[in-house]
């Protein structure tokens, strides 16, 4: 038996929660003002702590409720999809993807249209996370990161791998044309980019460049990569960015690879769903989707390593 908080309690409170009003609570969900106190008294003595302070003459929510009640929130919007499902055989499916945001932003969502045209029935609803290595959080189908990806390291989650990631040099074609790069050594005298979430990226392309002396260069770092890579189309600076990610950009003319041949292979992203999920359903559709759109040519001149 699970050991569940009383589920009227929980209504109440997210409702109060998202209000932060008792009374406003009350005139929402049709009762009274006194229904809603002894709902949020009696989850209080549930969980062994406060959920709201007074502030005035409101009762407003401390910050650890508030996580709280946006967890519950996702799960009731699960509880509603599931229902819906169950009693509508035709009704749309929602799947919740997290995803690293510059993965989301650059690769996952410009393909969803095409998800979407085979699979009509399904919403796909993305949220992002600006590190990669953030832990698996409950109120998503599928999570999308980069390595590590063994299946013995997740015991109750199947792993699937969706992205190669290959480094190379990267810069915007105005600077190539008023400062070309025409070979490694080329890169003194530009201003370099790097980025926190992608460590090691200067350091190892230069080591496969054979300019491992070039290493005390200066470089300006930033805390993500989408940011990074906008400074370089801004044409500010040159930098090492992911390949398969960039695609796009390089065949808009928005940025380009002076030395495409130099590359280094960087762990690949994932996706990870749990043990339980529906083997014929909405989640699983999605993810033999991923795994189908992996990009199978601009990884041909290097060997992808394994997960």
């Amino acid at each position: 038996m699970r050991n569940l908080p009383p589920l009227h309690a929980l209504r109440v409170f997210e409702v109060a929660a998202q209000t932060d009003s008792y009374a406003d609570a009350a005139a929402e969900l049709g009762v009274t003002h006194g229904a809603v106190s002894r709902q949020i008294a009696v989850l209080e003595t549930w969980l062994g702590q406060k959920l709201f302070v007074k502030d005035g003459r409101r009762m407003v929510a401390t910050p650890a409720a508030r996580l709280f009640a946006a967890e519950i929130g996702l799960s009731f919007d699960r509880l509603v999809v599931a229902a819906a499902a169950c009693g509508q055989p035709g009704a749309r499916r929602i799947v919740r993807v997290s995803a690293p945001t510059s993965f989301a932003m650059r690769w996952l969502i410009p393909r969803l249209g095409r998800f979407h045209a085979g699979h009509p029935d399904t919403e796909i609803v993305v949220t992002t996370v600006s590190t990669l290595f953030e832990e698996l959080r409950g109120g998503v189908d599928v999570t999308i990161r980069r390595g590590p990806g063994r299946d013995r390291l997740l015991p109750q989650h199947r792993v699937f791998p969706v992205l190669d990631d290959v480094d190379t040099l990267i810069m915007s074609p105005a600077l190539f044309a008023r400062q070309p790069v025409l070979k490694p050594s080329d890169i003194q005298g530009h201003t370099l980019f790097a980025t926190e979430t992608r460590p090691g990226d200067w350091r190892d392309w230069l080591e496969a460049a054979g300019v491992h002396h070039l290493a005390g260069l200066p470089r300006q770092r930033f805390d993500h990569f989408f940011v990074t890579r906008q400074a370089i189309e801004d044409g500010l600076g040159i930098g090492i960015g992911p390949l398969p990610m960039l695609e796009m950009d390089v065949a808009n003319g928005r940025l380009m690879t002076p030395l495409a041949d130099i590359r280094v292979v960087r762990t690949g992203y994932v996706a990870i769903v749990g043990r339980e999920s529906d083997e014929g359903g909405s989640v699983n559709r999605f993810v033999e989707w991923l795994v189908g759109e992996r990009p199978t040519t601009i990884l041909a001149q290097v060997q992808p390593s394994g997960l």
